[in-house]
């Protein structure tokens, strides 16, 4: 593996959505959270999810790398699909599919092992045929992050600020070489200037990978996202390009929402 190991990415054709999404109905066990959801997620783009708390919008983003599987109870209707490939398919392999679909959670939660080991953990488990050493940089950079630890890469990942480790989580999910990266309110747990850092990253990242966030953060979502979809009551009110619906929402409900009179 030569050491320029993530430039042989190939870009994906934009004529085909990253995911589209078809009347998709989710229930935890007989209570329906996500009802009729359509949509199509534009590959090599930012997607934020917006709406309050309960709305639906982190089931729907669990949903797209089926991660809500691991709640017992669950039950989904409808269609996903990830380049036309059904995910919800029997014969769909759900730890390829993780692979493809990387998720950034809320809180960071890099594992108590040193740095190396945290980017290098998802290319060993999956014996992929690289250099560990040049893959574990290669992610670092990405995740703008190798600067601050090159000379410290055997140190204890739990040692680095939230921040950091924020950044770690994300190298650890492009160390696999995912097409999309899902990110779970993952700056919430963060401080004003690592929120900054990790926007940054956002947008140097969605060159190369489609990016869907969860956002409670209406600036953020209008500051980072080319596509916005508010989420009320399990239903997607409206989904537009981000410009569009933050300056001209075409829902009552939208507008409500963005000047904070609902919400």
């Amino acid at each position: 593996m030569h050491p320029h190991f993530f430039d042989t990415i190939i870009p994906m054709t934009t004529d085909q959505p990253a995911f589209s999404v078809q009347q998709l109905d989710f229930y935890y066990g007989k209570s329906k959270a996500l009802s009729g959801i359509n949509l199509d997620i534009q590959p090599q783009k930012v997607t934020a999810l917006i709406g309050p708390s309960g709305c639906g919008k982190s089931t729907f983003l669990r949903c797209l790398n089926r991660m809500n599987d691991t709640i017992h109870g669950t039950r989904v209707d409808g269609t996903i699909l990830l380049k036309g490939e059904n995910i919800y398919n029997e014969k769909m392999d759900v730890v390829n599919l993780r692979q493809r679909v990387g998720m950034v959670f809320q809180k960071p939660n890099p594992f108590p092992q040193s740095i190396y080991d945290n980017v290098a953990f998802g290319p060993r488990v999956m014996g992929m045929d690289v250099n560990l050493d040049d893959v574990v940089k290669s992610s670092l950079e990405r995740a703008a992050l190798w600067d601050e630890v090159k000379d410290d890469l055997k140190s204890d990942a739990m040692g680095l600020s939230l921040g950091q480790q924020q950044r770690l989580c994300i190298a650890r999910v492009v160390a696999v070489q995912p097409e999309v990266i899902l990110m779970d309110e993952a700056t919430s747990a963060l401080d004003p200037i690592a929120t900054l850092r990790v926007e940054e990253l956002i947008a140097e990242l969605k060159h190369d990978y489609t990016i869907v966030i969860v956002t409670h953060n209406m600036q953020q979502a209008a500051r980072v996202s080319d596509f916005t979809g508010l989420f009320w009551l399990g239903e997607l009110v409206e989904f537009a390009n981000t410009s569009d619906m933050f300056t001209r929402p075409k829902e009552e409900l939208t507008e409500a929402y963005i000047t904070g009179r609902m919400g």
